[in-house]
């Protein structure tokens, strides 16, 4: 029995009462000595001669009778214009019912919410089995500030009007997760080229040597310059399909890591000392951060593990 916390009587109180009411105690003495009215008593004391032991169990709050309850059929009415995808306030004037008794029930019956008219795609996951079989690049542009703002102060009206904007051009490793980041005042064609160029040396550094590359369709990568360097360094450029950046989803979920826990994670006097804390925290990234991908290990042991399968 799961009694009510505040409950002046349970199972085995309620025996004790009977009991002592049996062996000659008043209603008003046992009462006095259980800490409940005489009223009680003898509610409990006449259930007990009337049904016996079971007349001291619980019963349930439920109403005998409720002439509101909406009949089975009527639910299996809502449930179907429901299906039908019809508005809560469209089934209540349909069935002339009121709008929030088909509301109530429509979020008992778990339709509270109407079902997406196109479903979401299934999430297809997958991840190259070498480093450097394929990295991803992308950009975010951040706002330069030179005092607090809003996110910190709560003020909006105070403001770095005209300071501009940075723009984080990120690169990440599909196998191993091991990133790359520069910051550039633009996102133009020959500043997306050069940062290809300088993450490939990045990489080169590590012991890796790029054969794909991934990007979103942006202008400056769909560029000739972009293209001819591609071409330049025997790199395949792969694109996403338009409108569906989950493809180059491992550098969206880096970038928000990035945001989450540097950019946005203390509160920086100014943007340039934001971005003088972007250094170190790259190497923690990469070096040291548990990665929950690989086995709560930081990037750089999955190259290691690489290079440890690739030596005879």
């Amino acid at each position: 029995m799961k009694a009510h916390k505040n409950a002046r009587t349970t199972r085995y109180s309620r025996q004790i009462l009977v009991e002592r009411i049996a062996q000659g105690h008043s209603a008003r003495q046992v009462a006095q000595e259980l800490g409940v009215s005489r009223q009680t008593v003898q509610k409990w004391l006449a259930r007990a001669r009337a049904e016996g032991p079971s007349g001291l169990e619980d019963r349930t709050t439920r109403p005998a009778h409720s002439p509101t309850r909406l009949s089975r059929s009527k639910l299996e009415r809502i449930s179907a214009l429901r299906v039908q995808r019809l508005t809560a306030e469209q089934i209540a004037e349909r069935l002339r019912l009121p709008r929030s008794t088909v509301s109530k029930h429509l979020s008992v019956l778990g339709l509270g919410k109407l079902p997406p008219v196109h479903p979401p795609p299934p999430v297809v996951r997958y991840e190259r089995e070498q480093p450097g079989e394929l990295i991803h690049i992308d950009t975010k542009k951040l706002g330069r500030f030179q005092r607090l703002g809003h996110r910190v102060t709560g003020n909006r009206h105070q403001c770095s009007e005209g300071a501009g904007w940075d723009f984080l051009h990120v690169c990440v490793d599909d196998a191993s997760r091991l990133a790359y980041v520069e910051i550039h005042p633009d996102e133009l064609r020959y500043t997306a080229t050069r940062f290809l160029i300088h993450a490939l040396r990045f990489y080169r550094d590590h012991g890796v040597r790029v054969q794909r590359v991934m990007t979103d369709n942006g202008t400056a990568y769909r560029s000739r310059v972009f293209a001819k360097t591609c071409r330049w360094l025997h790199l395949a450029h792969k694109r996403t399909r338009p409108y569906t950046p989950r493809t180059n989803g491992k550098a969206e979920r880096f970038i928000q890591t990035l945001l989450r826990q540097w950019a946005y994670q203390r509160a920086y006097p100014n943007s340039a000392l934001r971005n003088a804390a972007l250094p170190g925290w790259m190497h923690r990234y990469n070096h040291h951060r548990p990665h929950a991908s690989l086995g709560r290990k930081p990037p750089i042991t999955r190259l290691a593990s690489a290079v440890c399968q690739q030596s005879p």
